[in-house]
């Protein structure tokens, strides 16, 4: 067996960590190391021992990423104690704005919760459907159940609308009645 050039590996013992930190990087799915050996033309063992140690610097470095073996293959990953730092960046990253007609039905539900699509409608005297699918695409509002006699899907709000409100719970948002007409005393006048 005659050693060509062909057959020399292409990446240095001590480019190897940074080429598996970049392919990783880069990679939205894992990876396995029968792929990342093929990449780097190098052995699987040699592979398995450095993505290991890898892992292992990063563990004790305490990073804010961690490198996980999941469905078959290796990815970077946000170290779960530091969720709360990725899920305050993407919400100041999207400062976009609510329209103020999303604003008003997010009132509405947060308020009125569990409440339907057509109550929120009625309420607002205007058609709200892409306003909820707004606010359902945005994780601030969820689907609590559907009525078993009518089939409407009933709506509440979740965490991250607490979260982005700076409240523990809706117990702390605003009381509004002051600034209601009382219903049943108009009711009494009419009747």
């Amino acid at each position: 067996m005659t050693n060509e050039p062909d057959a020399v590996p292409t990446v240095s013992d001590a480019e190897l960590t940074p080429a598996l930190e970049a392919i990783l990087m880069i990679t939205d799915a894992p990876v396995s190391l029968v792929a990342l050996a093929t990449a780097l033309e190098r052995p699987v063992n040699i592979i398995r021992d450095a993505v290991l140690a890898l892992k292992a610097s990063y563990d004790e470095q305490g990073r804010g990423f961690e490198l996980r073996e999941v469905g078959g293959g290796w990815r970077i990953y946000v170290r779960q104690e530091f969720d709360w730092a990725v899920r305050m960046f993407i919400a100041n990253e999207n400062p976009t704005k609510l329209s103020q007609a999303a604003l008003e039905t997010l009132a509405v539900i947060a308020y009125k919760q569990p409440i339907s699509r057509g109550q929120v409608a009625s309420i607002r005297a205007v058609n709200v459907d892409s306003v909820v699918k707004t606010l359902l695409n945005r994780g601030l509002i969820t689907e609590l159940y559907t009525d078993s006699e009518t089939g409407a899907v009933h709506f509440g709000t979740t965490d991250l609308m607490l979260e982005l409100l700076g409240i523990n719970s809706l117990d702390e948002l605003p009381r509004i009645s002051p600034y209601l007409p009382d219903a049943t005393a108009e009711f009494d006048e009419h009747h």
